[in-house]
Parts: C-alpha cells; sequence; structure tokens
C-alpha cells in the first residue's frame, strides 16, 4: 500500500466509497466525476503505480481484471449495447491517480478518436 494513495485507501476501508464488486484481487467502485452515464474504475487491490510497471508476474492478475471486467459491466447493463474499457498510463496518458485502473464506461454510444 502507498500511504498517499486515494485508491489504496479506498481498498483499505480508509476512505468510503459505494464498492460495487469485490473480490480477492480486485475492487470496482463508480468513478466521482463520471465521463460517462456509466463510468466504473476497476483497479487491484495491490498497489502498481501503472501499465509499465505491470511485471510477468503480473500476468495472472492482469488476466484475472480482463475476465472480471465483463462481469462487471453485464452486472452494469453495459453488455446488450457495450462498453469502453480504457487504461490511461502516466501523466501524458491522462492518468490521475497513479495506481493501475481500468475505467468502464458505458450507457451511451463512444465516439472516436476518444482523446
Amino acid at each position: 500500500m502507498q500511504h498517499d494513495c486515494i485508491f489504496c485507501k479506498i481498498v483499505n476501508r480508509d476512505i468510503p466509497a459505494k464498492i460495487i464488486y469485490e473480490d480477492e484481487y480486485v475492487i470496482a467502485f463508480p468513478d466521482v466525476s463520471p465521463a460517462a452515464p456509466v463510468h466504473i474504475l476497476v483497479i487491484p487491490k495491490r498497489h502498481i503505480p501503472n501499465l509499465t510497471e505491470v511485471s510477468p508476474e503480473d500476468a495472472a492478475l492482469m488476466g484475472h481484471i480482463m475476465t472480471t471486467i465483463p462481469k462487471i459491466a453485464a452486472e452494469a447493463g453495459l453488455a446488450d449495447n457495450g462498453f469502453r474499457t480504457v487504461i490511461n498510463t502516466k501523466d501524458d496518458g491522462g492518468q490521475t491517480v497513479h495506481h493501475l485502473h481500468c475505467h468502464v464506461l458505458g450507457g451511451r454510444f463512444m465516439k472516436w478518436p476518444p482523446g
């Protein structure tokens, strides 16, 4: 855990959040600044600063995240029409919280390019 990381504080229940999914490895909650009608953050419980810090030892965790996202999206009512999954990496990639997290966005048509 990083003591100054807001997502670590949510994982440890030091900061309240509306948890919509949790298992041994990940936790999911609505984004406080939604960019779509449905905007969920899916984060690993273990602190990984960003995607460039993922190691081969994290392969199972990353696979778990990717197989859990469709379940979370389905529970949020996004399975039929689809959704977008985004991982912002570092400052130029738009990452504002430096704890790896996946954005799950849906509830409207997603335009391209996104940024």
